[in-house]
């Protein structure tokens, strides 16, 4: 196993929404030039607006679809409504980032509940330039299958961060 999947499989990210992969492109996720590193806590305040997402490989012939979801809804000690759907861009140029993409499902603002959850990035490379199906609800969505209904394969990078409810003091 790569070292760079290692942090997925401890934070339970290979296995509850992805298979094993090994990631072969560097992408890099930023909310207002905080970087994200798998497991690292984030405030809901924080990720209010939608982060950087850079793509650091292929080139401008490549092309890239990224997913954004949350696997412990609606809290991860029993996530029956599990993965969430934040967000979807896709036909992303390689060595660019998600603004030269196109947004097939709009950013949606993690609001953890109840525990401590997962949002999840993966990048996936496309075979061609093509027509992403948009996915008929944002709940129960499967990141698995959304990749095999639109033929896009194993994942090529992921990152994850952890946030969850934010009290009235922990903002000041």
């Amino acid at each position: 196993m790569s070292r760079t999947a290692e942090p997925l499989m401890v934070g339970r990210v290979i296995g509850d929404v992805l298979d094993s992969f090994i990631p072969s492109i560097k992408m890099s996720v930023t909310f207002n030039n905080k970087q994200v590193f798998n497991g690292h806590e984030f405030y809901p305040s924080t990720v209010a607006t939608k982060p950087r997402v850079e793509i650091q490989g292929g080139d401008m012939r490549t092309f890239f679809t990224l997913v954004m979801t949350d696997p412990d809804v609606p809290g991860p000690s029993d996530p029956y409504l599990r993965e969430h759907l934040h967000w979807i861009v896709t036909d992303i140029p390689g060595t660019t980032d998600a603004t030269f993409g196109r947004e097939v499902v709009s950013y949606e603002i993690p609001r953890p509940n109840i525990g401590i959850h997962r949002f999840v990035f993966v990048l996936f490379k496309q075979n061609r330039r093509q027509i992403i199906k948009s996915p008929s609800s944002r709940e129960n969505f499967s990141t698995r299958d959304f990749a095999a209904e639109n033929d896009l394969g194993l994942p090529v990078a992921a990152v994850y961060f952890n946030a969850q409810r934010e009290t009235a003091a922990r903002r000041r």
